[in-house]
């Protein structure tokens, strides 16, 4: 593989993060209220933008490693957790977003994460088994 190119996997997982969103935001706006709706959106786009800048973060202290990789990349994080911390703090206090809305947009990546998990062990499995029979 390219050292360039992204993983197929990360590929993926990019996509289906905007799959589920575009799922969410959909059913939110069909079930629920246009506030609600908001803080999916907001969430979503909040935990979206955080994996992809962690994803950045982390390709290039792989790129550049030495001895002050380490605390490059937890300074990067600490910036991050706190510019989101501001931006939560202002769709919290300025937007009409609901909070559980926005709690369940804030959860896009990790859900994705846990359904492209299970999706791969069970490709995996599924092919093992084929070659055993």
């Amino acid at each position: 593989m390219n050292p360039t190119e992204k993983d197929p996997l990360q590929k993926k997982l990019e996509l289906r993060n905007w799959i589920g969103l575009g799922v969410l935001l959909i059913l939110s706006h069909i079930f629920m209220s246009l506030n609600f709706t908001l803080g999916v959106l907001f969430g979503g786009l909040i935990s979206i933008a955080n994996y992809y800048w962690l994803y950045l973060s982390l390709r290039k202290a792989f790129q550049q490693l030495s001895d002050s990789t380490k605390t490059t990349v937890m300074v990067k994080y600490y910036i991050r957790f706190a510019l989101t911390g501001i931006v939560l703090y202002f769709v919290i206090t300025q937007t009409p977003a609901d909070v559980i809305g926005l709690l369940l947009g804030l959860s896009v990546v990790v859900i994705n994460i846990i359904v492209s998990a299970v999706l791969e062990v069970s490709k995996d499995t599924i092919l093992k088994t084929k070659e055993v029979k």
